[in-house]
This record gives structure tokens, sequence and C-alpha cells, in this order.
């Protein structure tokens, strides 16, 4: 099993950045795809970027293309969310997910069945 903790989501305004870190345990998250989804209000949870577990690869969807980038340090057993120039449009929870490796990348909320408890972002206006 491997058990995930997101961090790092809060208020800020449009244009402004953060960054979210999910802190993985139990496995050698190496093993791991890591992904994060997010759910805003009255909204379906979508898809944000994925990251093979070596790192060589990532995926993400059109509207956070060239503002946010994901990427993770195995020796820290960590994946990160990096996120700039914000809109209210990215107002969510976000959340952490992780699959095995040995499984395709996917872009599906059904691809993982590993997931934190989520962090809230808001953007103000």
């Amino acid at each position: 099993q491997v058990q995930l903790v997101e961090s790092g989501g809060g208020l800020v305004q449009a244009g402004d950045s953060l960054r979210l870190s999910c802190a993985a345990s139990g496995r050698i998250f190496s093993n791991y795809h890591a992904a994060w989804f997010r759910l805003a209000s009255g909204k379906e949870r979508e898809f944000v970027a994925t990251i093979t577990g070596s790192g060589a690869r990532t995926v993400y969807t059109d509207s956070v293309k060239g503002r946010f980038t994901i990427s993770r340090d195995n020796a820290r057993n960590a994946v990160y969310l990096q996120m700039n120039s914000l809109t209210p449009e990215d107002t969510a929870v976000y959340y952490c997910a992780a699959s095995s490796s040995s499984r395709p990348l996917s872009v599906g909320v059904s691809g993982y069945n590993y997931w934190g408890q989520g962090t809230q972002v808001t953007v103000s206006s």
C-alpha cells in the first residue's frame, strides 16, 4: 500500500504561484506513477498532470500547460506541482494519486488506486 499526504495549498491572488507537495510512504515510490487531479465545486474530478515513476515522462491537461510543472524526488518519496500564473479557474481541491508503474500511464481517475486527502487551493481575482 501507498499512503499519500498533500500539503502546500492556500489562498492566493490571481497571478501568484503555489507549490504543492505530496509525501508518499509505504512502498518504493519510484515503482509508482504519480499524478495530480483537482475537484472544483460543482464539477467532476479533473486530471491535471502525471509523471512516470522514473520522472522521464510527464503529461498535462491543456489548461495548465506552460503554467504548471509536475516533478518528483524519489529519494524523498515526494511529488510536487509547481503552479504559476494562477487564475480563479484553478480554484479546487487538489489531490495526489499514485498507481503501479506496471500499469500504463493514465490521465483518468480510474487509472489510479491510491489517493491523498486533498489540499485546498483558492485563487481570488
